[in-house]
């Protein structure tokens, strides 16, 4: 199979999506710094470069934080062509998988998971990130912001305008969205 790479900005200036035209992993795994990618040959690799502070991993592509003072038109062909050999060679983006959970809770909680699940995860994945349903409590639903989400000066207007708007609309119970800082 010929891989081919193309990246995509996202709305934090700091990360770059990689997509390819293969799965790289089911569901998403967030490597926010080079000790926690241990379980991961792929984001080893990519934590080798000295300008990589963040690897994000869902379906076809890799999310790619650099580090400040890192130019975008210097590192992004060198991570592009990184990225394809990586993907050709098979070099894993999780030794383990991880087994789905099924969503728990009360019938509101149950709702609120589905509601991110489906709707809310698949807009989020678009811009490189992942979003994690964390707890309800007292109507205020917390979630935890990965990816290039993480530290992106646009999440606060996606979580507060668009995941407590619809999650508001959806579950009368809910009065607030929250994210948990990492």
């Amino acid at each position: 199979m010929n891989i081919n790479v193309y990246t995509e900005s996202t709305p934090n200036p700091a990360t770059m999506k990689f997509i390819v035209n293969k799965l790289l992993i089911n569901g998403s795994v967030d490597y926010p710094t080079k000790a926690s990618a241990e379980n991961s040959p792929f984001a080893k690799e990519l934590y080798k470069f000295s300008f990589v502070n963040g690897v994000f991993f869902a379906s076809n592509f890799v999310t790619v934080t650099k580090t400040e003072g890192s130019d975008w038109n210097d590192i992004e062909p060198i991570l592009k062509e990184f990225v394809k050999g990586a993907v050709e060679s098979e070099l894993k983006a999780q030794i383990e998988e991880k087994a789905e959970v099924a969503f728990e809770g009360t019938d509101a909680e149950i709702k609120i998971q589905q509601i991110l699940e489906d709707y809310v995860r698949p807009a989020v994945e678009q811009d490189g990130g992942a979003i994690t349903y964390k707890s309800f409590n007292e109507g205020v639903v917390t979630v935890e912001l990965r990816g290039s989400c993480s530290g992106c000066p646009s999440s606060t207007v996606t979580l507060k305008a668009g995941i407590e708007n619809l999650l508001k609309r959806m579950v009368p119970e809910v009065t607030e969205v929250v994210s948990e800082a990492l």
